[in-house]
């Protein structure tokens, strides 16, 4: 994995639109069933959208049902964080961007086998590229 990436407010109001800071550097959350990617299932990586960080697989996507993308797991353990999150009255990990600790979503244990983990992700974080499937 390469370097952290480092960036002012500035440099990410810059780079990022509105909804993407909201969400990757206020740790927001985009309203259920609104995200590009809830119901998207084409063959790719999903990376951060603000570092580009490969975070989880096509593959590794399922429906939830819960109105975000949602993953059995992420592409490799080492490129995300998660980090206890006690806020809105309820107990829950939140999902970061190793890379650039940017706000991605959150994981609960109750997914599908063979994890049993659901990674509940905010499209708005997310940057998907497709890839020619073998």
């Amino acid at each position: 994995m390469s370097e952290t990436v480092i960036k002012t407010e500035d440099e990410w109001k810059k780079l990022l639109t509105p909804e993407q800071y909201r969400i990757l550097r206020e740790k927001g959350t985009e309203r259920a069933f609104t995200g590009s990617y809830d119901k998207h299932y084409e063959h790719g990586v999903y990376r951060c959208a603000g570092c580009g960080l490969d975070l989880f697989r096509s593959e590794d996507k399922y429906d939830s049902r819960t109105g975000w993308p949602s993953y059995t797991a992420p592409i490799a353990p080492e490129n995300i964080i998660t980090r206890a999150d006690n806020t809105l009255f309820s107990r829950r990990t939140e999902v970061l961007c190793r890379r650039c600790e940017g706000h991605l979503g959150h994981v609960f244990d109750d997914g599908p086998k063979p994890t049993g983990l659901r990674y509940c992700m905010n499209s708005a974080a997310l940057r998907f590229v497709g890839t020619t499937k073998q």
